[in-house]
């Protein structure tokens, strides 16, 4: 949960006065062109959400800051300034060629906002009817997926992922688990080969955090994909791909390619985080484990908390303005640049007085954004972080932290702050049939299984992840070396399984 919020005025006691040519960041460490705070270097880096705070009551729910190469852009802070942003395309569009820097030829190709700014042919550049057929496009295709078939996915690789690791009785779960469910399950969506997996995450990983080899990681992925689309053009089967080039929208390679690596991005990287947060939130703050082991929230509604206090992605680049306009008493030029602080809206004063309150049921975050543009992977990645974690939490029923929660470090970029590494340790359970890594069994030889859509199994639905053969931990069995008493993860399941699971 949340660190309590500072003392109101704090920030604004060693603050000059709003109008002040010092205001800002002055000639701190964090000021740059025009005494403007930077969303990138060292003040961001260290603690984002300090960051935001300082901005908040230096600027209100708008606030003027730099991007790499010290670009300036509006930053949203407050909810309600978000959601109005999001929601109204008419006057913050999508399209980065209405953006003066764009224009001007100030985001060069070689940029580290380039790869996140450039317009493509794709959905999460378009609006109103062009937007409308490239997202149906794409979410028709990816709906052919949304059903228990995704989920039984989720089982195998996890599964697979624990069987590399359990002997050893400890493991990152930020490398070995976080890192490498999310990308395994949407190469499968896609019908890539699995080899591809490991650079594709480490390239997506890149891209996203903008550093000075974005561009090549985002040409990697990218003739990755192209090669995917022509031969699934000539061998299509059943997957997201080939069901992008059949849609009746009639999408060329290009938009296809190109639809493929957004949802590649944005359902990957989002998800890597949710994960790796709900571990840490469940292995190091005793308020959050208690409710789930005394039966008051379950794991979806664990997820949602998270996705209220450690959003996966803090910022989302970008909105830009069709013309002159305000937003909380600032004057929007047209051409400006917005981004959409999702984590500071989250807990914007405004809407959580309280950060300590918790918010079951309530979907009212901007985790993944809102209005038509919102996370296509949405859905995806809270199935994916779902199953995958219950999933985990029935094969090692004792997992804890293996080093002092002091020690446990982040890697904060331009639009996430990503944990470094999730140190754990666990009794390494007893066999129950399963094989030891390595060997096989019937069920290890079967293929994967089908994914066709079932009904009344979409993916937002509480559907319990299917049993594979032979898998007693998916069935909900408990293994033999579960306790059968206390506050481990066997109190805290059976207590979920109560509760809609």
């Amino acid at each position: 949960m949340p660190s309590p919020r500072p003392e109101p005025g704090a920030e604004a006691a060693a603050a000059p006065p709003p109008g002040c040519p010092a205001h800002a960041a002055g000639a701190g460490p964090g000021g740059g062109a025009d005494g403007l705070r930077r969303l990138f270097g060292p003040e961001a880096d260290t603690d984002p959400m300090r960051l935001y705070e300082k901005l908040r009551s230096e600027h209100g729910p708008v606030a003027p800051v730099l991007l790499p190469g010290d670009v300036r852009v509006w930053l949203v802070l407050g909810h309600r300034e978000n959601l109005e942003v999001a929601r109204t395309p008419s006057l913050f569009s999508r399209d980065s060629r209405h953006w003066h820097a764009m224009r001007e030829g100030r985001i060069p190709p070689d940029h580290p906002l380039a790869p996140l700014t450039t317009w493509q042919p794709l959905c999460v550049f378009a609006d109103g009817m062009e937007h409308q057929r490239l997202r149906q496009a794409l979410t028709d295709s990816l709906s052919r997926f949304e059903s228990r078939g995704i989920r039984r996915y989720v089982i195998r690789f996890t599964h697979q992922l624990i069987d590399g690791f359990e002997n050893a009785g400890q493991a990152d779960l930020v490398e070995q688990f976080a890192d490498q469910l999310p990308l395994r399950v949407i190469t499968q969506l896609f019908g890539m080969e699995e080899e591809y997996g490991p650079q594709l995450v480490k390239a997506a990983k890149d891209m996203i955090q903008g550093t000075e080899t974005a561009v090549e990681s985002n040409d990697f992925i990218t003739d990755t994909l192209q090669r995917l689309v022509e031969r699934k053009r000539v061998e299509p089967a059943h997957d997201v791909a080939s069901k992008l080039i059949e849609h009746p929208a009639g999408l060329s390679d290009d938009e296809v390619r190109e639809h493929l690596r957004v949802t590649l991005v944005s359902a990957n990287e989002p998800t890597v985080n949710l994960i790796a947060n709900t571990l840490r939130m469940l292995l190091t703050d005793r308020r959050f484990r208690a409710t789930l082991a005394g039966g008051h929230m379950t794991l979806p509604d664990a997820l949602e908390q998270v996705l209220w206090d450690e959003p996966p992605m803090t910022t989302n680049i970008g909105r830009w303005a069709t013309g002159d306009t305000q937003l909380a008493g600032r004057q929007i030029k047209a051409g400006d640049m917005l981004v959409l602080g999702l984590a500071a809206g989250n807990v914007d004063p405004a809407v959580r007085p309280d950060l300590s309150v918790p918010l079951h049921g309530n979907r009212s975050h901007l985790a993944f954004s809102a209005g038509p543009h919102e996370c296509p992977g949405r859905d995806l990645g809270r199935a994916i972080a779902d199953t995958g974690l219950d999933t985990l939490l029935s094969r090692l029923p004792d997992l804890r932290l293996a080093v002092p929660q002091e020690e446990l470090r982040w890697d904060s970029a331009l639009m996430s702050r990503r944990l470094v590494a999730l140190p754990t340790s666990f009794t390494p359970p007893r066999r129950t049939g399963r094989p030891r890594p390595g060997e096989t069994s019937a069920s290890a030889r079967q293929p994967l299984p089908p994914t066709e859509p079932v009904a009344g199994a979409a993916l937002g639905t509480q559907v319990r992840p299917t049993a594979l053969p032979g898998d007693a931990a998916a069935a909900g069995a408990v293994p033999s070396s579960e306790p059968e008493r206390g506050t481990g993860w066997a109190a805290v399941r059976r207590r979920l399984r109560g509760r809609g699971r």
